[in-house]
């Protein structure tokens, strides 16, 4: 069974973490939630998660995936850990995935994991002319290149969610978590006068 890491620093987008949080359990996916520190973190909105273990427990456990949900200052706290950084590389140099959404690419290419690779972010978190051995495509929700996921922002975390669910498990189980959701396709969305 897959298992993936989702730290979380004080900041977090809440949508991106427990959107992912939520749609991965329901596939089945183990989901270790980490803070940077013991006990809670709050996100950007004052939303309060208690994580399942701290980030240097965490350090010593084998993950298939490491998802790093954007928000600020959630993401520049992630960037500005050491131990974030050293567990994307030691993902990266075992070929499992790293994946990041709206604000969090900066970590990836912060740790240097984007060099000529194809992303989306929120817009303005990565820029062309600083960033120029990364092709930055904002045309889609989620991009991936390799085994690196990227995704806009809040409102991609849906879709996002059920493209790591199809990595780390397959298709089949992805459809069946995006059944369960109800979702209709936006353009079926109807309001009354």
């Amino acid at each position: 069974m897959a298992r993936v890491l989702i730290p979380l620093a004080d900041g977090f987008e809440e949508l991106e973490a427990v959107t992912v949080i939520d749609l991965l359990r329901r596939a089945r996916i183990t989901v270790d939630v980490a803070g940077l520190a013991e006990g809670p973190v709050t996100g950007s909105r004052k939303t309060v998660v208690m994580p399942d273990i701290s980030l240097d427990h965490a350090l010593s456990q084998d993950y298939d995936m490491m998802v790093l949900p954007g928000g600020l200052p959630g993401a520049t706290h992630l960037d500005e850990d050491p131990r974030i950084h050293q567990l994307l590389h030691n993902l990266t140099e075992r070929g499992k995935y790293t994946a990041a959404i709206c604000a969090a690419p900066k970590v990836l290419a912060h740790a240097g994991l984007l060099n000529g690779k194809r992303v989306t972010c929120f817009p303005g978190t990565l820029d062309n002319e600083q960033d120029k051995n990364i092709n930055i495509d904002n045309s889609g929700a989620v991009v991936r290149d390799g085994q690196v996921i990227t995704s806009r922002g809040p409102g991609t975390t849906i879709d996002f969610a059920l493209e790591l669910i199809a990595l780390l498990t397959n298709t089949h189980t992805s459809a069946q978590v995006e059944e369960g959701l109800k979702r209709p396709p936006a353009h079926l969305v109807h309001h009354n006068p």
